[in-house]
C-alpha cells in the first residue's frame, strides 16, 4: 500500500523523513517484540461508530491503535482486530473517515444498522466502537456537552435484538450526561447479556513515582487534580480517583452525596477540613516538584487561577476531592493518606509525548481484552459510578452549589488488578519527547495493512 511521505524538523534541527523515524523507531523498540494474541489467532471484526473523525480527535488516536500495529509496554502489539465498517455522525472540515476508509479497505457506511451487519440481516461484527467524543454538539443549560452517546448505543441495540445477535460494545468516556440513561445503558447490556465497557484513557498511563495501593487498603482521604475544562476534564479526574481509591478497605460501596466547590467555597470547604489540602500540595508536587508552593499559594497566581472541586462523601463516610487546578491538559495528579503512614502517597499519570495522544494505545489495547474476553478489564461499575457522580456535581453547579444527596448511587463492586492494561513506562524509552509526532495514522512500523 503506498505511503505518504512525511518530513517534519527533527530536535537536532535537521529533517525527519518517513523512511528516518521509521527505521529510527523500529530499531529502537527492538526486533524480538511480540503480538500480544499469536499469529493463529483469528482477528476480532470490529464495527467504529463514530461522531467526528478529525486530526487528534478520539476516533482518530483509538482506530489508529487498531488500524496499525503499536508500541504497549515497549512490545510490537498487534490489536488482533480486523475494523470492517465506519459510521460517522458528522463530516467536518478536514474529515479522515473517507482517506482511512478508502486506505484500509473499511466499508463507510451511512447508517450504525449497516455499520453492524453490513447491510446483511445478521451479525457481521465481534465487537462495537462507540465513539462519541468531538464534533459539533450542543450544551444545555448545566454546561454538559450532549453527545449522542445514548442515541448510538439504543441504535446498536435496536439492530441487535433485529438480528437476534448480541457482541461487546465499547463506549467512550462517560456513558450518558445524563444519570438515567447511564444507568439504563448498564441494565440493557446485562438485560441482553453483552458485555459493556466504557471509561477513561487516563487511569491506564505511567505514574511517576510508581505508587501501587493493594485492596483493603486504609485511605483515609485522597485528592485527583487535573487542569483541564469544566465537564470533560472533570471525568477524567473523576476516573483517575475512582481507579485508586476503589481499592480501600471494604471495596466500593457508592456514593452518597455530591457538591460541586467553587472557588470561594472549595477553600473554605478545604480550610475546615472537609477535604485535605496538604494532599492536594503532595499531589502538586508529584508534577512540579517537591520545592513547589502549596496549592493555596498557586492559586493566588494567574496560571493557576479559578479552581473548582468536586468534593465526594461515599457511603462508608470516606470522602475525596477532584480538583481543577490550572490550565493544563496533560495534568493528572493524585495523592492519598494511608492509615498509619506519616507521609501521603503521590504521584502522577505520565502521559508520554504528544500531548495525551499516547494514552490511548493504552485505551485501545484494554479495549482489545474487552473484545477477545467478552469482559472488561476492569469494573464496568468504576465508570457508571463516575457517571453518575459527574452528573450530580453537573447538578450540584446549576442549583448554586447546593449538596446533592445520591441515594441513587449505591454501587458496589471490588476491585479487579488492571496492571496487564496500563504503561508502565517501557515505551517511553522509544516514543521520546524527540520523536515527532506523525499527523496521520501513527505507523510506528511502517504500515501493517
Amino acid at each position: 500500500m503506498r505511503e505518504v511521505s512525511m518530513s517534519v524538523p527533527s530536535g537536532d534541527g535537521s529533517m525527519w523523513t518517513r523512511r528516518r523515524f521509521l527505521h529510527a523507531t523500529t530499531s529502537a523498540l527492538g526486533a524480538s517484540a511480540l503480538s500480544a494474541w499469536g499469529s493463529d489467532t483469528k482477528p476480532i471484526r470490529v464495527a467504529a461508530i463514530v461522531t467526528s473523525f478529525t486530526h487528534r480527535s478520539h476516533a482518530h488516536v483509538i482506530l489508529e491503535n487498531f488500524l496499525e500495529d503499536y508500541p504497549f509496554n515497549g512490545q510490537r502489539t498487534s490489536s488482533g482486530c480486523q475494523v470492517v465498517s465506519l459510521f460517522t455522525d458528522q463530516h467536518p472540515e478536514g474529515d479522515m473517515a473517507p482517506a482511512v476508509a478508502k486506505e484500509y479497505r473499511i466499508a463507510h457506511v451511512p447508517t450504525i444498522r449497516e455499520a453492524l451487519t453490513l447491510g446483511g440481516k445478521s451479525l457481521a461484527v465481534d465487537g462495537v466502537l462507540s465513539i462519541g467524543e468531538h464534533g459539533e454538539y450542543p450544551y444545555n443549560e448545566k454546561k454538559q456537552h450532549q453527545y449522542p452517546r445514548k442515541r448510538f448505543f439504543d441504535e446498536i441495540v435496536a439492530t441487535f435484538r433485529e438480528v437476534g445477535g448480541v457482541c461487546p460494545v465499547f463506549n467512550d468516556k462517560h456513558l450518558s450526561y445524563r444519570w438515567d440513561w447511564s444507568k439504563e445503558m448498564a441494565d440493557v447490556s446485562r438485560s441482553m447479556g453483552f458485555a459493556l465497557m466504557a471509561g477513561s484513557s487516563v487511569p491506564l498511563a505511567e505514574r511517576r513515582p510508581s505508587v501501587e495501593l493493594p485492596d483493603s487498603s486504609p485511605i483515609t482521604a485522597a485528592v485527583s487534580i487535573h487542569g483541564g475544562g469544566l465537564e470533560s476534564y472533570d471525568f477524567h479526574g473523576l476516573e483517575v480517583l475512582q481507579s485508586m481509591v476503589e481499592a480501600r478497605r471494604g471495596g466500593e460501596v457508592g456514593v452518597a452525596r455530591v457538591e460541586f466547590l467553587g472557588e470561594e467555597k472549595l477553600w473554605q470547604k478545604g480550610e475546615a477540613g472537609a477535604w485535605s489540602i496538604p494532599l492536594a500540595d503532595a499531589a502538586m508536587r508529584a508534577e512540579l516538584g517537591p520545592e513547589a508552593p502549596g496549592v493555596r499559594e498557586l492559586s493566588r497566581t494567574p496560571r493557576f487561577a479559578n479552581p473548582h472541586g468536586i468534593l465526594i462523601t461515599y457511603r462508608d463516610g470516606f470522602q475525596a476531592l477532584m480538583l481543577k487546578f490550572g490550565e493544563d491538559g496533560i495534568r493528572w495528579n493524585f495523592a492519598c493518606q494511608i492509615d498509619g503512614e506519616k507521609e501521603p502517597r503521590a504521584t502522577r499519570f505520565h502521559v508520554g509525548p504528544w500531548q495525551n495522544r499516547n494514552l490511548f494505545k493504552a485505551l485501545s489495547h484494554a479495549i482489545q481484552i474487552h473484545f477477545r474476553e467478552k469482559k472488561p478489564p476492569y469494573p464496568m461499575e468504576r465508570t457508571l459510578l463516575t457517571s453518575g457522580i459527574l452528573s450530580a456535581a453537573m447538578d450540584s453547579r446549576f442549583e448554586g452549589e447546593k449538596p446533592v444527596d445520591t441515594p441513587w448511587l449505591n454501587i458496589a463492586y471490588p476491585p479487579i488488578d488492571f496492571r496487564r492494561c496500563r504503561e508502565m513506562g517501557q515505551t517511553w524509552k522509544q516514543i521520546t519527547d524527540q520523536t515527532p509526532e506523525p499527523a496521520g495514522m501513527h505507523r510506528f512500523f511502517g504500515s501493517s495493512s
